[in-house]
């Protein structure tokens, strides 16, 4: 009789982790492809991958991408796309750069940043949900637009903020622990809070609902324009944040700041286990991929490549991802 007993108290222990990993069998996976590609890179290269400096230097500016892919997980899983973010991670950072420049208090600088980019996320939502345009085709053209005006009124020029450096606001948020950045603390943080408002909050399951059926989602008492116009605003906050975390690393803001990050954020959303059609993704998978995407560049530069290749390896990185996905869709749905 205990036998048996023990047998049934194990059956829903089996059951429980068979759930888990098929709810994040996405995850997982992409986890898998980063353990067999820093293998790789390791026995390639073993002096350089067995050097701390080298993973340190990876996530001193992992933050920025982080900030980037994480809300991109929400609107691709909305049924949308954004291709502006790096204009408005551009413009939030020009905000801030200007003000610190001018000599105002950086937390008054961020908090001004942030609320443009999400300005601009309300505005771009607005042009995309409420006038009825392609996300695709609208974002692209508001990225133009916004980077064409930074450029206009910048005349080009950089704006240098090494006054930055020791204040308060850059040791809390841009400096280093025992070593280690703090700004990798902020961006997990970044990236657990958001997997409980995606995963766990009625925002979350919104988004989902929209992304996989508007119709019945709208029969469901679901706002469905004011959700998707919620996920822009999102994008404007992360890429306000990611602005200003590149501009504190590198204590100088450039006019074409954020234009590097187009195609890898969207390699990482992608290669982390979020399709394109919808309905799902996965926040932890989208990370994940953010950490090979940046690692990428490292090994490729290691193994004695031209840095050429990291464009190909991100456009491959898509291809491939999107393929899987296609495979994979009668099991997702």
């Amino acid at each position: 009789m205990t036998d048996i007993a023990d047998k049934h108290d194990q059956y829903p222990q089996r059951g429980a982790l068979h759930r888990l990993v098929l709810d994040n069998r996405a995850a997982l996976g992409t986890f898998v492809v980063f353990v067999l590609m820093m293998a790789l890179f390791f026995w390639g290269n073993p002096q350089v991958f067995s050097d701390w400096r080298i993973y340190n230097s990876v996530l001193t500016t992992l933050p920025v991408a982080l900030f980037l892919v994480v809300p991109l997980v929400f609107i691709v899983t909305v049924g949308e796309i954004d291709l502006s973010f790096p204009a408005v991670m551009g413009s939030a950072a020009w905000i801030f750069a200007l003000g610190v420049a001018a000599g105002y208090d950086p937390f008054l600088c961020i908090a001004v940043a942030i609320v443009v980019g999400m300005v601009l996320g309300i505005g771009i939502g607005a042009i995309v949900v409420y006038a009825g345009l392609s996300s695709l085709v609208a974002t692209l053209g508001m990225n133009y637009l916004l980077r064409g005006a930074i450029l206009i009124f910048t005349n080009g020029k950089s704006i240098a903020v090494v006054s930055l450096k020791g204040t308060v606001a850059y040791d809390v948020l841009s400096g280093s622990l025992w070593g280690f950045p703090v700004q990798m603390l902020w961006a997990t943080a970044f990236i657990i809070l958001s997997m409980i408002l995606y995963n766990r909050h009625k925002f979350g399951a919104r988004v989902h609902c929209v992304g996989d059926n508007p119709d019945s989602a709208e029969q469901m008492g679901i706002d469905t324009k004011r959700i998707r116009v919620y996920t822009f605003v999102f994008m404007g906050f992360g890429a306000a944040l990611a602005g200003i975390f590149s501009t504190m690393i590198n204590f100088t803001w450039w006019p074409t700041s954020g234009d590097s990050y187009l195609l890898p954020t969207l390699a990482a959303v992608f290669l982390g286990g979020t399709p394109t059609w919808g309905g799902i993704g996965t926040i932890l998978g989208g990370a994940i991929g953010a950490v090979i995407v940046s690692f990428i560049q490292v090994g490729i530069v290691s193994a004695g490549l031209d840095g050429f290749y990291v464009q190909f390896f991100n456009g491959l990185i898509i291809i491939l991802a999107l393929l899987g996905h296609r495979w994979n869709q009668t099991r997702y749905r």
